[in-house]
């Protein structure tokens, strides 16, 4: 069984978890070492994530297979988007599944659910950054109607990654 909710500061150790270990799961063997481990400290500390949680523009929802915290999404809107900075737009900051949980459809339970929230705040499209070596995270999202419409540069650490900048028009 499937199940969604939105993450409250009584769970911020589990999202911290679930944000760490997915993150390893997908770039930690593509790193240095030091690289990625400092960007797990700055970005998945309990104070970071606890600043995060409480930006009311920022969403995070926790999925659940079988009641086992499985994957989460992030999406921003308004001034909380990392980039973008265009009222029309959501961002989906982050969409993870845990290894174990992938091939279940629980990816595209998140993606749907971000479809909701950007309709819910009546935005034009969806958009988000995704490094051009994650080649099975640029195909789910093709699949699903997004375009590549720019780059850009994401730092990992001292390394210097290329993000796709990906789009999806809720707009038919």
């Amino acid at each position: 069984m499937v199940s969604m909710e939105i993450v409250d500061l009584d769970q911020l150790k589990l999202l911290r978890e679930l944000c760490i270990e997915t993150f390893k799961e997908t770039y930690e063997s593509q790193n240095t070492k030091s690289n990625f481990e400092n960007y797990l400290e700055s970005n998945f500390n309990e104070i970071q994530l606890k600043k995060e949680l409480e930006n009311s523009l920022s969403e995070f929802y926790i999925i659940t297979f079988n009641e086992t915290p499985a994957g989460y999404l992030k999406v921003n809107i308004g001034d909380a988007q990392t980039e973008i900075q265009d009222q029309n737009g959501l961002e989906i900051e982050r969409i993870y599944i845990l290894r174990a949980f992938q091939g279940k459809k629980l990816g595209q339970s998140l993606f749907e659910k971000a479809v909701e929230r950007a309709k819910f705040h009546k935005t034009d499209f969806l958009w988000l950054g995704v490094w051009d070596q994650n080649t099975n995270a640029i195909g789910f999202y093709e699949r699903n109607g997004f375009t590549t419409f720019d780059t850009h540069v994401f730092k990992l650490g001292e390394d210097i990654q290329t993000d796709l900048m990906m789009r999806f028009s809720l707009k038919k």
